[in-house]
């Protein structure tokens, strides 16, 4: 008898993020499944890609939460810390994790 083992496919998990820039002090709440590329187009230069993160860079990761199995659940999140529209519970958020972001 042959037992065969079929793996599931890796799905990788979504994020939701807030970059902060330095020079422009400013905030970004985003979500993405590859987190690594997400940022490093934020902090493109190229004139194709996104006004507002290209004007306001460089851009600097200070909170993510990976926990999100679907990205409607992502955007359910990223909806909630936009509704805030209160920079200080952003930073609340923020400085409560600083040093060691939520997974």
């Amino acid at each position: 008898m042959i037992c065969l083992y079929l793996k599931a496919p890796i799905m990788s998990k979504f994020t939701v993020y807030i970059l902060y820039s330095c020079s422009t002090d400013k905030y970004y709440i985003g979500h993405t499944q590859n987190l690594e590329a997400r940022i490093q187009s934020h902090n493109d230069s190229d004139i194709s890609l996104g006004k507002y993160t290209r004007k306001n860079g460089p851009w600097e990761l200070v909170y993510k939460e990976d926990s999100f199995n679907t990205r409607s659940e992502a955007i359910k999140r990223e909806r909630q810390i936009k509704s805030w529209k209160s920079r200080k519970q952003i930073e609340r958020l923020v400085s409560c994790s600083r040093f060691s972001i939520v997974q």
